[in-house]
């Protein structure tokens, strides 16, 4: 099956719209965790607009428990700060994205030009302290064989371009899915394990899934959103159920 990691980003941006610490971003962890999320995910960004630091920490005291059957995803662009705090507190996965200046949301996977020989450094220090490195990138065949040159873990592949596709249907649709397939199985023929996310939600997901060799999947901000209306709980077991097909 393929496992679900809750991305809780959206809970901190309501609490910092007021500030204060409601709605506590650890208990919204701990809903998904007794629901049977086998993931939590945050992105604690340089300017801290939702999850901050102590945030982190405060996750990483309240999974301990947890850890044989949760894991712990940590998101971020490899800027010095969030590599010193991954290697603080050491998650289950830490997976690099870049970064856009002003950018609202992840608009992209890391370009297969960007330099092999640094990057391949920062994964290898983060390896060495026990965090298993994915990469976010593209559904195309040269960033996967970018990020196995690499050395990386696993990829997570930028699902907005399906998401998109699949609003379309059609053989537009048709095409996208054989994207995807094809930058899934060169990621295993090459080692490496296939994480997916971004616009991913209830609707599309029973779609995805026909995608071959994908293990986990994170989603957040359709998750969160319809737990507005229907509770995080519901929600959760919802998506849990569509993954178990």
């Amino acid at each position: 099956m393929i496992k679900l990691s809750v991305n809780i980003n959206k809970v901190a941006t309501v609490r910092n719209a007021r500030g204060g610490v409601i709605p506590s971003v650890v208990a919204a962890a701990d809903v998904c965790v007794q629901a049977g999320a086998p993931g939590i995910t945050v992105h604690p960004r340089k300017d801290a607009r939702h999850i901050t630091f102590q945030d982190v920490h405060d996750l990483t005291a309240m999974l301990a428990p947890h850890r044989k059957r949760v894991e712990f995803n940590i998101e971020g662009d490899p800027r010095p700060d969030l590599l010193w705090l991954v290697r603080d507190v050491r998650p289950d996965q830490c997976t690099l994205v870049p970064v856009a200046h002003a950018e609202i949301t992840s608009q992209a996977g890391w370009p297969e030009t960007t330099d092999v020989g640094e990057m391949r450094g920062i994964v290898k220090d983060l390896q060495s302290h026990g965090v298993r490195v994915s990469l976010f990138i593209n559904p195309e065949l040269a960033a996967v064989d970018w990020a196995s040159d690499i050395g990386a873990d696993r990829v997570e592949l930028f699902t907005e371009p399906f998401a998109r596709a699949a609003e379309a249907g059609g053989d537009v649709l048709k095409r996208s899915l054989e994207q995807y397939a094809a930058a899934a199985g060169r990621a295993h023929d090459r080692g490496m394990a296939v994480n997916a996310g971004h616009d991913l939600d209830l609707q599309n997901l029973p779609v995805f899934r026909q995608v071959p060799h994908v293990v986990e999947v994170s989603i957040g901000h359709a998750l969160i959103s319809r737990a507005i209306f229907v509770g995080l709980d519901r929600v959760v077991r919802e998506y849990l159920a569509v993954l178990e097909g």
